[in-house]
């Protein structure tokens, strides 16, 4: 520190500062957490308030980063799980010198501004967004499992967590994961300010209870008192070198700094107003302009990846019958000779396929176990450091995670979803196994891509197509095997739709994608045999659609029959209706989908009982057609 203003101190502090100017810092960082927050008006300052102490030492002292650089592949790497906390971590980065205080004053919380309520990767300096608690410390592990095991680099991955997020199951599957896979470059600091939204936490400042907890699962527990910057300072350097993934339990006070607050209940998520505010700043010590230089990143060159091999996509001639299931696990294996590629599993790789990919790269694929939020969080992380993540599932298991693959899209991030065994065609699993409602949850996911493949050449060219996408693309295969419908050279754009049966005095027109277009041919053949004319539309892109065919089927037939094996809402037929919705008058039309809750049964039972069986397709045209 140089000098001192009429407001307080001012100057640089770095790795080499004295304690006493980190701890000025940390009341800069409280004081500028209020200020940005009265401003705006909304927002978290005591939260903020509470972390303020072991955000400054680890700024000054432990973060090694260059914030000119953020693409540096040595930097650390910091990722606020409480996203509430997002005046905190403003204030940093007006301290390290990237955000202006009239942006930290006048655009926080703002339209338009990059300042956003909880942070997302529209700054540079953040790697992902957060805000749903419990969701920060899930995507470290999948950087710091890039880091240790992947790309063998210095980084270390450093997460603040929220007490009250402690009670997610998604913070222990993280931790299970931690240890499992020995992530010694991942230190998550816990927050203990005992006041959580509405009152006290489930544990309050019980930190042997955390400690207990957090080592049962293979992790390093520490204990600190979080506003004794030298205590702080001790427990991050131990830390790094305990060989261990560690958790740092800090009991800290929220709205610390200022008495009116402190340790006062009713104050979450309030912005102090302007007299309140004023007095904070006055008991803190003033307005501070203190900058920060920390520790820069460890020397660091990443090592040149492969150069990317001929992706030989497997091939299968038609007539022959192959689960789509299984062709996308073999053309997941060939989409390995890109050497970005990594592959997930949550211990159904033999059921999705995905253990083909294991058996050609096993250093690029992860065991998450039954654990599919953790899965769909390690891919977010891996892709933060630019690998290419291939995630798979059952289709209905996915819903779980669904939170995280909503998270995912506010994070720009580039994920490769399958959902296996979808729909009632699994058979005698029963209900609790199938797939009825992820076309509806992946359409409404920002930005993303949706395709169903009717057959293995659709299916192995799709999978390869994902690599390429941007955002969250999805991928839903069947359990059975049916026959190949395209020759291998068959071509399949986003957003197209395939025609495998049509002519000019076409009369109806049946849409159908995986199981169900199989019975829409079969529905065609038996209205052919009675002289019926019926186009078959093959749907595998249900976003973006090809609206265009859809429009000219209906122009041209007048009539459609929809039929998909998934439940009415957000599903196929709501997707054609609303592509037509402005290109066309709408058509006849009947939208076959699975309405009762299904049973055990065998695939061709569940189908007919489901309404979406070739029969019933047959009949609903039949009606369409006035007989």
């Amino acid at each position: 520190m140089t000098a001192a203003s009429p407001n307080g101190p001012t100057g640089t502090v770095g790795p080499h500062s004295d304690l006493t100017d980190v701890f000025e810092l940390a009341q800069q960082l409280r004081i500028d957490s209020v200020r940005a927050s009265t401003s705006a008006g909304s927002g978290h300052p005591t939260s903020s308030m509470s972390a303020a102490d072991l955000m400054a030492v680890l700024l000054a002292r432990h973060l090694h980063y260059d914030w000119q650089r953020p693409d540096d592949p040595g930097n650390d790497h910091l990722i606020f799980s409480k996203g509430h906390a997002s005046p905190l971590l403003y204030a940093m980065f007006k301290a390290a010198g990237v955000v202006s205080e009239e942006e930290l004053l006048t655009g926080y919380r703002r339209a338009g501004s990059r300042l956003e309520g909880h942070p997302t990767p529209v700054l540079p300096w953040v790697d992902v967004a957060t805000g749903s608690l419990g969701q920060g410390l899930p995507y470290g592990i999948g950087v710091a499992l890039s880091g240790r095991k992947l790309e063998h680099a210095p980084y270390r991955v450093w997460v603040l967590c929220g007490d009250s997020e402690m009670t997610e199951g998604s913070i222990w599957e993280a931790l299970d994961k931690a240890g499992r896979y020995g992530l010694d470059n991942l230190t998550a600091i816990v927050d203990v300010n005992r006041l959580g939204q509405r009152g006290p936490t489930e544990l309050g400042w019980d930190l042997e209870a955390y400690a207990n907890r957090v080592e049962a699962f293979g992790c390093t527990a520490l204990t600190v008192e979080g506003h004794d910057v030298a205590a702080v300072d001790k427990a991050f350097e131990y830390a790094s070198h305990t060989g261990h993934p560690t958790v740092i339990l800090a009991r800290t006070i929220k709205g610390r700094g200022f008495s009116e607050v402190e340790d006062a209940e009713g104050w979450h998520g309030k912005p102090l107003p302007p007299d309140m505010a004023e007095r904070a700043i006055g008991e803190l010590g003033g307005v501070r302009h203190l900058t920060v230089r920390g520790p820069g990143p460890r020397p660091y060159q990443a090592p040149p990846r492969p150069a990317p091999q001929p992706v030989r996509l497997p091939q299968f001639e038609p007539g022959e019958k192959v689960a789509t299931r299984s062709a996308y696990g073999k053309a997941l294996a060939a989409m390995g000779a890109h050497p970005e590629v990594v592959a997930l599993d949550a211990e159904v790789g033999n059921s999705t396929h995905a253990e083909e990919f294991a058996a050609a790269y096993p250093g690029r694929y992860v065991q998450s176990f039954i654990a599919e939020q953790q899965m769909l969080a390690t891919a977010v992380g891996l892709s933060v450091r630019g690998w290419r993540p291939y995630a798979a599932t059952f289709a209905a298991f996915l819903t779980r995670a669904h939170d995280f693959i909503r998270m995912a899209a506010i994070s720009r991030a580039r994920l490769a979803l399958c959902g296996s065994h979808c729909g009632v065609e699994i058979g005698a699993d029963g209900p609790s196994q199938m797939g009825l409602e992820d076309i509806a949850m992946m359409r409404a996911v920002h930005n993303s891509t949706v395709f169903y493949p009717s057959d293995a050449t659709t299916t192995a060219s799709l999978t390869a197509t994902m690599a390429d996408l941007e955002g969250i693309s999805y991928l839903r295969t069947t359990r059975g095997a049916y026959p190949v419908l395209y020759p291998p050279q068959e071509t399949f754009p986003v957003g197209g739709s395939k025609t495998p049966r049509s002519g000019a005095d076409d009369q109806v027109t049946l849409i159908g994608a995986g199981v169900t277009l199989h019975e829409c041919l079969a529905a065609a053949d038996t209205l052919a045999a009675d002289g019926i004319h019926a186009r078959v539309i093959d749907l595998y892109s249900v976003k973006p659609i090809d609206a265009d065919t859809l429009a000219t089927a209906a122009e041209q037939t007048g009539a459609l029959v929809v039929a998909e094996d998934h439940h009415p809402e957000g599903g196929i037929g709501e997707a054609v209706l609303h592509a037509l919705a402005d290109r066309a008058t709408i058509p006849r039309f009947a939208h076959l989908a699975v309405r009762d809750m299904p049973a055990s049964g065998t695939p061709a039972e569940l189908l007919d009982t489901a309404g979406i069986s070739r029969t019933h397709i047959t009949a609903a045209a039949r009606r369409l057609l006035g007989g």
